[in-house]
């Protein structure tokens, strides 16, 4: 075992030795994750899945833990997304009620702190906790498990919809030394019930966190989920990040994965469509400047026939940013009447600027319709000449046909507050809110000209 192993293991014997007894089954999981995790070691780049991303810089980093909570609330309120909402909030991974607002929930809906859900009923948390993401699906996965104390425990009573979004908040502050977090977050939707969960992942500038996310979500028959995840958490925090999605029967699951902020960022996005007529949307955008990374590896898994997957993932980068897509499709044997479509396309701001791309299809079906593609290309500065020619700034010109580039993924985002951030973050500020489809014509016009 090396020592950054060690490392880790030695956190958790001090924290376990805080934590005094635990219900049997959360002990042996933990015990369970240690020993995966000590197996496993860090991924390094010679397993080709982490092929084009380190993380030595995770494994090397004495990270504490901590139990407080505490965060400047004009600090949070500028973090906090504009949204009337139900929001958890948690600081380095700490539930912070002061922080949170529930409100009175519609009768049938299930949010509270992973830890609360434990105190009141552990038993039933237990169950479908780690059922998708077990030990195995990772090293980070594993530690997560040993680790785990805090998250959330989302849950919809079948044919339950509810009216307005369900925010997940996560601040990083920034300290002396980094701290790590563990969250752990459930979601089970019962049959056709409906909702649009949020997670923000935000923090205070100079934070430098590792925050280790495990996030299972179970659709049953009918059930319809938006999932919104922004990420735009310090330009020196690592996040990374497992999900994994179980679909039922006509199930639909809708994913905007919005990645703006982070060091040294990895998303693992899995969906396992496991009943006919369930569909998997999944939108991605991901933005990257200075010498950040950002790294995206999806998969969906069609293992029962008439199901359909449709992915969209765009990618921005500018200085000397680095970025991977993954994108990885199986049809099962016997799956048939499939309908999968693929699609990867990035724009290089920078000639230091780098993206490795990497689109897969397995299919051990006949009768399906599938198709992937990955293109990379630069601004056209025939359209910046064109635009400026018109008297709009270089900046903006530039900012205007970026954004248009994102608009495919923009344009589909239902919530204003959700799609500011982005444009504030990728184009900088606007003279107003623009019509990113009309943007597309009316470059592709100038263009032309």
């Amino acid at each position: 075992m090396n020592d950054d192993v060690q490392r880790f293991l030695d956190r958790l014997s001090e924290r376990s030795a805080q934590r005094g007894q635990e219900p049997t089954w959360i002990a042996a999981r933990r015990q369970a994750g240690a020993a995966r995790f000590e197996a496993m070691g860090f991924p390094h780049r010679r397993v080709e899945a982490w092929k084009y991303t380190d993380v030595r810089d995770i494994a090397r980093t004495d990270f504490a833990l901590t139990d407080d909570a505490e965060f400047s609330p004009a600090t949070a309120a500028a973090l906090t997304l504009p949204l009337d909402a139900y929001r958890l909030t948690f600081v380095d991974g700490v539930f912070a009620p002061a922080l949170s607002d529930l409100g009175d929930l519609p009768t049938g809906v299930q949010v509270l702190p992973l830890s609360q859900a434990l105190e009141e009923n552990h038993e039933a948390v237990g169950g479908p906790l780690g059922r998708l993401t077990g030990v195995d699906f990772s090293a980070f996965a594993a530690l997560n498990t040993a680790f785990f104390e805090e998250g959330a425990l989302v849950r919809l009573a079948p044919r339950t919809v509810v009216d307005k979004p369900i925010v997940l908040q996560f601040l990083s502050r920034a300290g002396e030394q980094p701290v790590m977090s563990h969250p752990r977050i459930l979601v089970e939707a019962g049959g056709r019930s409906e909702a649009t969960l949020i997670e923000h992942h935000a923090g205070e500038e100079g934070a430098a966190n590792f925050t280790n996310l495990v996030e299972e979500i179970i659709l049953d028959r009918g059930a319809i989920l938006t999932h919104y995840k922004l990420q735009e958490a310090p330009l020196k925090d690592r996040h990374i990040a497992s999900i994994q999605v179980e679909q039922g029967r006509d199930s639909r699951y809708t994913s905007f994965n919005l990645n703006l902020g982070g060091g040294l960022v990895r998303n693992d996005v899995v969906s396992d469509l496991n009943g006919e007529g369930a569909e998997a949307t999944l939108h991605g955008l991901f933005y990257g400047q200075g010498r950040q990374h950002v790294d995206n590896h999806t998969e969906v898994n069609h293992n029962a026939p008439h199901t359909r997957s449709s992915e969209n993932y765009k990618g921005i980068l500018d200085d000397r940013a680095h970025g991977v897509f993954n994108g990885r499709v199986v049809v099962k044997r016997d799956s048939q009447k499939i309908e999968s479509e693929q699609s990867n396309a990035n724009l290089l701001l920078s000639d230091r600027a780098e993206v490795d791309t990497k689109p897969e299809l397995e299919i051990y079906a006949d009768d399906v319709k599938c198709a992937h593609g990955a293109t990379t290309g630069q601004l056209d500065e025939e359209a910046v000449y064109a635009l400026r020619a018109r008297g709009i700034d270089e900046q903006t010109a530039r900012g205007l046909l970026t954004l248009a580039f994102a608009g495919e993924v923009m344009e589909l985002v239902d919530l204003d507050a959700v799609a500011e951030r982005v444009e504030l973050t990728v184009a900088g500020k606007l003279p107003e809110r623009f019509n990113l489809a009309g943007l597309v014509e009316a470059a592709a016009a100038l263009n032309e000209d």
